[in-house]
């Protein structure tokens, strides 16, 4: 069965605050995939696990009608209440049981959500709302990132890695398929046509209150706050202090390059 994160109102509204949309090199190999598909233009395209709406804004430029789905009612609206464009709409349902007819959906995405699903019921949904001839595109950005600021890239990268690593101690077991480069999901994936890209990067312009709120949004984070909430705040206000001290700044506005590796599995009906 599905894996239900993100749940509370406090975590949603972090979600919505400081995760980031789709990189540039993200959306275009996805748009190159569905133009060499000729998937679009299309008419409907349906966006599963939407959290709170980064990826569905994306497709709201390239499709006439967008709808963004989540299990999460909290996360639901969260995208509500974000202003986006009148041809898009959201809906709380599974992603394992889409509210859609056979054969209506001419795209599906998924961003940085499949790891959390019922795999093989959501593959056996996709194959069911996807008309003939539709793509899918599934991806999520991975674990491997990087910071870059003047000419103490490496050692902010270090004070970075050092207070990952240690959130990432409490991952869920689901986060297994990211660390396998979604090798296991693109397997699942019920299309011959079909293919995987695991390289691609992308430059995602943040400050270091970003950084450090996109870590605390990661669900690993939030684990480790319920189990000690004391030793979790201070680990994050640590690792902005010695982020700072290493750039040789005072402000937590100040622009970094936030650099991340993305997966990301493609396919057609």
């Amino acid at each position: 069965m599905a894996t239900q994160m993100f749940e509370g109102r406090g975590h949603a509204a972090v979600y919505q605050k400081y995760r980031f949309a789709p990189g540039k090199e993200l959306q275009q190999t996805i748009l190159s995939y569905l133009q060499e598909k000729k998937a679009i233009p299309a008419e409907l395209a349906v966006d599963v696990g939407c959290g709170s709406g980064q990826g569905t804004h994306f497709l709201g430029q390239h499709f006439k009608k967008v709808v963004g789905t989540d299990i999460s009612a909290a996360q639901i609206q969260e995208a509500k209440d974000t202003p986006c464009m009148p041809n898009i709409s959201y809906l709380v349902c599974p992603a394992e049981e889409l509210p859609f007819a056979e054969g209506s959906v001419d795209v599906l995405t998924v961003f940085t959500a499949a790891h959390w699903f019922d795999v093989e019921r959501f593959m056996r949904e996709a194959r069911r709302v996807l008309r003939p001839g539709g793509c899918v595109a599934i991806s999520t950005y991975t674990v491997d990132m990087s910071l870059r600021y003047g000419d103490c890239s490496q050692k902010l990268t270090a004070v970075f890695r050092e207070c990952w690593d240690k959130i990432l101690e409490y991952s869920h077991n689901r986060i297994k398929h990211v660390l396998d480069n979604y090798k296991e999901i693109f397997e699942a994936l019920p299309f011959p046509d079909k293919k995987r890209v695991t390289d691609i990067y992308d430059q995602i312009p943040m400050t270091v209150e970003g950084v450090v709120g996109y870590m605390e949004s990661a669900s690993p984070y939030q684990t480790f706050k319920e189990k000690d909430p004391k030793a979790a705040t201070s680990l994050l206000q640590e690792t902005e202090k010695r982020m700072l001290e290493t750039m040789g700044v005072s402000s937590r506005e100040t622009p970094v390059e936030f650099w991340v590796r993305h997966v990301c599995l493609l396919g057609c009906k």
